[in-house]
């Protein structure tokens, strides 16, 4: 049925729409990985601690800088059919653990490359995809077998954690301070009952702001609303706050529909608008009546309102954004207000001090030293705006890699260490099958050495002499904890030296690599059909070309 087309005696059959194409067998194979390869080639030069940056520029001229293999490939705008599910492998990677995205996605690419040189041998791709999902499991025993606990005490490991994860990006340079802060704001929102540790990341707000340099970034005890006070009058700061939350407007409400009011004289006029200061009013006393002196507004507060408050020495700040709202809750322990009416003394919360402060310009709200609260905000500083952002991908990491270490309880050796000792496992459980299942399960360990291979290359030292020197060191010395340290260029214990990462950024990278290398050999026919406004469709690579429209330009 070559190109959409069946023969019946001597009739041609459309079964495709004009303008189809499709790939089938071999060259559809053969496009699909050549695609996900150029994916994992793409972001493979940023992984490690010597690994590159990447600058990225859209359709606007709008720049991103940066090594966080999910935000390269977002910002890539890929739009290959195999090639978007190694976006996703990274996606996937970023959403569950947070760091580890260049991994999984190098890892899924190495995994097709040497499929590739399986299928050159004949070998069917079933066959390599069964031989893959049990080297998967086997890795996932190894690397469980060769971790080891770690708890929310362990202030030492966790600072480590989150130093593995800041190192190779631009906020390598206050690696240590930001370290310290990270793992500070995970103590303060964790959630510890007995042994079990549950953190809602989200509880730790990330407020960026440039100026200054990454050093000058803090933690702060409660929640920084990026607002300022609605009325000159009111106190810039209040100590012993007493905060009020409030989900509706302070202000008197619209007339619905069609409705309208007639006013023919200028005593109902002036009635009207007494009437209107009235209400306005009876609002302001049921907020000094609840003893609030700081209030937070989802919606709108009246200019009267403002003044009024301001009169009775009440800080506010209006159209603050849900997320704020529910953080704020968490810090202060204040109840969120849908009807002033309801309001009482019972739904105040809390914060030794609430204070307006300008930040590189910008007026922002600070509320702080509250009594242990669940939420906390790390302000992050640097000299420019595509610094700051990067300082914030590189703090997401840190916070997520600690989280995720404390899910698990568990951290392994990073610099490559734990890649190799799966690597020697996998080939000696390759060693107890007979049939052709044993040069996969060989496949997926060698595709497992990219990783110190990769962090080799990108530190300009000779990955065959380092990988080498690693099997060394794992086969016969038996010293797990070995990797590659990029800076001295030695093969060191990774534990020693402090590089260690979470278990579950480990198990995901190859779960969900080796799950999307799987699902694409499986695949031996692509239609694509344009759509029927003639638009075009992605390009479908033959050959071993990047696979990619606009790959070249990265």
């Amino acid at each position: 049925m070559a190109n959409g087309f069946a023969q019946l005696g001597g009739q041609p059959i459309l079964i495709l729409p004009e303008g189809a194409l499709r790939s089938r067998g071999k060259d559809a194979q053969r496009s699909n990985i050549a695609a996900a390869k150029a994916v994992a080639d793409a972001v493979r030069t940023t992984l490690g601690p010597k690994g590159m940056d990447k600058m990225l520029v859209d359709t606007l001229g709008d720049v991103v800088i940066t090594n966080d293999g999910a935000t390269i490939l977002e910002e890539m705008h890929i739009e290959h059919p195999a090639a978007k599910m190694m976006v996703e492998v990274a996606k996937t990677q970023d959403k569950s653990v947070g760091d580890g995205t260049t991994t999984a996605a190098v890892l899924a690419g190495e995994l097709l490359k040497k499929a590739e040189d399986l299928l050159d041998q004949e070998i069917h791709p079933t066959v390599i995809t069964k031989g893959y999902r049990m080297a998967k499991t086997k890795a996932l025993e190894v690397l469980n077998a060769i971790s080891r606990k770690v708890d929310i005490n362990d202030e030492v490991s966790l600072e480590q954690i989150a130093n593995t994860a800041i190192t190779g990006k631009s906020a390598e340079k206050a690696s240590k301070e930001l370290a310290e802060i990270a793992v500070k704001a995970i103590k303060k929102i964790a959630d510890v009952k007995g042994t079990v540790v549950s953190i809602d990341v989200d509880n730790i707000k990330l407020e960026k702001k440039e100026g200054g340099s990454m050093n000058d970034s803090q933690l702060i005890n409660g929640v920084l609303i990026d607002k300022e006070i609605v009325h000159s009058a009111m106190p810039k700061k209040i100590e012993k706050a007493k905060i009020a939350l409030i989900d509706s407007a302070l202000e008197v409400k619209e007339l619905e529909g069609d409705t309208k009011i007639t006013i023919n004289s200028p005593e109902k006029m002036q009635a009207f608008i007494e009437q209107e200061e009235r209400m306005l009013r009876d609002m302001v006393d049921k907020v000094v009546k609840s003893g609030a002196n700081v209030i937070f507004c989802q919606k709108g507060i009246d200019d009267a309102a403002q003044h009024l408050m301001a009169k009775a020495g009440i800080m506010a700040a209006r159209r603050v954004k849900k997320s704020d709202m529910e953080a704020l809750a968490r810090a202060t322990g204040a109840g969120i207000v849908n009807n002033l009416n309801d309001l009482s003394k019972n739904d105040l919360g809390f914060a030794g001090r609430v204070e307006e402060r300008k930040i590189a310009g910008d007026q922002m709200i600070f509320v702080e030293e509250c009594h242990e609260p669940k939420a906390v905000t790390i302000l992050i500083r640097g000299g420019t705006e595509h610094v700051v952002d990067e300082v914030q991908r590189a703090m997401e990491d840190a916070v997520k890699g600690i989280a995720a270490a404390l899910e698990l309880g568990k951290i392994v050796a990073g610099g490559g260490a734990s890649e190799i000792e799966v690597a020697k496992e996998l080939r000696k459980y390759a060693e107890s099958f007979k049939g052709r299942e044993q040069l996969a399960i060989n496949a997926f360990a060698e595709a497992m050495e990219v990783i110190p291979r990769s962090l080799a290359e990108n530190a300009g030292l000779d990955p065959i002499d380092k990988l080498a020197n690693l099997r060394s060191q794992h086969d016969k010395k038996g010293n797990v904890t070995f990797g590659l340290d990029v800076f001295s260029g030695e093969v060191q214990d990774m534990v020693k030296l402090g590089v260690i990462e979470p278990l579950k950024i480990k198990t995901q990278a190859i779960k969900s690599a080796a799950e999307a290398a799987e699902m694409i050999l499986r695949i031996d026919d692509v239609i694509s059909v344009t759509s029927s406004g003639g638009g075009k469709m992605p390009s479908m690579p033959h050959g071993g070309g990047p696979g990619m429209g606009g790959m070249e330009d990265y």
